[in-house]
């Protein structure tokens, strides 16, 4: 029995080009979904207020933020007893339940880096006190047995808002003017075992709001409002040499614009994977540049920049995939991104290799009333994970306030159910089938199995992204008999999950 596929496309689009972005296989990819973790939020337990930082040291993860309390999965607040935790917590990175990490801090955190033994986590903010000890915006502790290292007492002058730790050093960036009654003007090191400051000093002329090394160790990247490093020339984003703080010639960075009258834009955070370092920015100003570039770490040189509107708040790099936290509402500039209209979307990701939007689609919200009303603030993961804080209430639609946990664990998101095709039929023993795509939160390409009863008499792969306006397939059945009724039904695949559609049935005439 011979069939015939047709397309009938209800917009004008090229339909079934592949775009998912090229490239080897993803780290940590699953059947089921198409990046590396899946966009089906796994419980963790949630906080009263907003998470600024994250970071992982082995099978805990590490949060500091606004918050002051912690309570179970999906509970609103009064529903259940709630722990204590002032701005400062760890969760297990297996069950999402807290640790008994429990220091009192006397003021919020901002930044956390963990060592790369693991042995070490350090945090950063405007706290004074720690246990009642006096600690001057930044701490350290033991991973191992959560214990503040009594030796460890740097004193820093303000706000401690980024921190990196690579080797032996803690680099640190904020909106300071002194480490230790000697001049750092918001960027400065110390030692990581003995808390003594190092001689290195980039010269800041502005608040820095992210830092990270890169995985060789030979860069620092740092990122915020300032212009200079130095006393030169440095807008927005500099790379530093990790002993001396002298800023290396960094072409990438003039793909940041400069501020005018009307639009002003800095780098919110950075993300350093292998050779690759990624910049995320927010703007303020109608179309300012929010959106995410990346750069080679060896040369400098400027990889791809995408333009998304809506500030970057936070990146994290997984594999071939730049995960973001956002309030982009605006994605046109990229290939079958999302216009105005479309409401905003506070998680996506990217492609690492060029930068266009890739395969997860999750969602939060942003807390109106919290001091920053973003959406998503942090972000930290390994190849199997990845955590997200910032000052939301809700995690696709569902209530998570501070916290959330994805994961790689296989399945991920169902397609969404396929509706009955509609069928014609004509006299010379043809029935034309035709069905409209759906959209599923963890891939763009689906398989879609048309059967007349169980006789599969169809299956294309076709791709999508949710906010684009339904497309309609079409299948023509021949060499039916005539006066015979036949019924079809849909079945969308997306790699593991199947999901079937309802029955629609048609006499031959």
């Amino acid at each position: 029995m011979k069939k015939l596929v047709l397309a009938a496309v209800t917009v004008v689009a090229v339909v079934a080009a592949a775009l998912i972005p090229s490239g080897p296989p993803v780290e940590a990819a699953a059947p089921g979904f198409a990046s590396a973790v899946s966009a089906i939020k796994q419980p963790s337990w949630q906080t009263n207020n907003s998470v600024n930082a994250l970071a992982i040291a082995g099978n805990t993860v590490f949060a500091g933020g606004l918050f002051t309390r912690l309570r179970q999965p999906g509970k609103a607040a009064g529903q259940a007893p709630e722990t204590v935790r002032t701005y400062v917590a760890a969760f297990d990175r297996t069950t999402g339940k807290p640790t008994g990490f429990a220091p009192t801090l006397n003021g919020p955190v901002y930044a956390i880096a963990t060592s790369p033994d693991g042995k070490w986590v350090v945090i950063g903010g405007d706290f004074t006190t720690v246990n009642g000890i006096r600690r001057s915006k930044i701490a350290m502790f033991s991973v191992v047995t959560g214990k503040l290292v009594a030796a460890w007492d740097p004193v820093v002058s303000a706000r401690v808002k980024a921190l990196a730790i690579s080797g032996s050093t803690v680099y640190i960036g904020g909106a300071f003017r002194a480490i230790d009654g000697t001049t750092r003007n918001r960027l400065g090191a110390v030692r990581l075992l003995q808390g003594d400051l190092l001689p290195w000093n980039p010269d800041a002329n502005n608040d820095v709001y992210a830092i990270d090394v890169s995985d060789n160790g030979t860069r620092v990247f740092a990122g915020g409002p300032f212009s200079t490093i130095n006393g030169k020339d440095h807008y927005s984003l500099a790379m530093l040499n990790t002993t001396t703080g002298a800023a290396f010639s960094f072409p990438a960075a003039a793909a940041i614009p400069k501020p005018t009258p009307t639009c002003t834009t800095r780098v919110k955070d950075i993300d350093t994977l292998g050779d690759k370092v990624f910049v995320s920015n927010g703007g303020d100003g109608s179309g300012c540049y929010d959106g995410v570039l990346a750069a080679q770490v060896s040369t400098g040189k400027l990889l791809w920049k995408n333009n998304c509107l809506g500030a970057t708040e936070a990146i994290k790099a997984i594999g071939n995939w730049v995960y973001k936290g956002s309030h982009a509402h605006n994605c046109t500039s990229s290939p079958n991104g999302f216009p105005d209209g479309t409401g905003t979307h506070y998680l996506l990701v990217e492609s690492a290799i060029n930068g266009n939007i890739g395969p997860w689609f999750p969602n939060t919200d942003a807390n109106p009333k919290s001091t920053t009303k973003v959406g998503p603030l942090a972000m930290a993961g390994t190849d199997s994970d990845l955590w997200v804080g910032g000052d939301f209430l809700h995690v696709n639609g569902q209530i998570q306030v501070g916290i959330a946990r994805f994961t790689n664990a296989a399945g991920g998101a169902y397609p969404a159910k396929p509706k009955a095709p509609t069928l014609v039929a004509t006299t010379a023993g043809r029935v034309y089938v035709s069905y409209p795509d759906v959209y599923d939160l963890d891939n763009l390409t689906l398989t879609y199995n048309v059967f007349r009863g169980t006789a599969n008499i169809g299956s294309n792969r076709y791709t999508s992204y949710y906010w684009q306006p339904r497309k309609t397939y079409q299948v023509v059945d021949r060499g039916l008999a005539r006066g015979s009724t036949y019924t079809y039904h849909v079945e969308v695949h997306d790699g593991r999950n199947i999901v079937k559609g309802p029955n629609a049935s048609v006499k031959v005439p």
